[in-house]
């Protein structure tokens, strides 16, 4: 199996902006910091303020799954609890081109 890429957006009410803004160093850097993570970026879209657009690389789907796990148990899971996210993930199968 691939490598797994996510990517997509979280939907941040007006009023929690700054929450989700003082808890994403945190979890970028303890994500960056995950065995098999290849890439990862949160970033507030500029012409969206409400919206903080995400993209991730792991080098497989047991990676995926590990951060995955860690994430919803961690402060970034409850600052971010039942916002909206619209995530596509998709899994290179090896093949060339990748």
């Amino acid at each position: 199996m691939g490598k797994v890429h996510l990517s997509g957006y979280l939907e941040v009410p007006a009023d929690r902006i700054d929450a989700v803004r003082a808890a994403l160093p945190h979890h970028i850097a303890l994500t960056q910091a995950e065995p098999g993570c290849l890439a990862f970026t949160v970033v507030q879209n500029p012409a969206i303020p409400t919206r903080f657009d995400v993209s991730e690389t792991f080098v497989d789907q047991a990676a995926f799954d590990q951060h995955q796990q860690r994430a919803q148990a961690s402060d970034w899971a409850r600052v971010t609890l039942d916002m909206p996210r619209h995530f596509t993930i998709r899994v290179e199968d090896g093949s060339w081109p990748a």
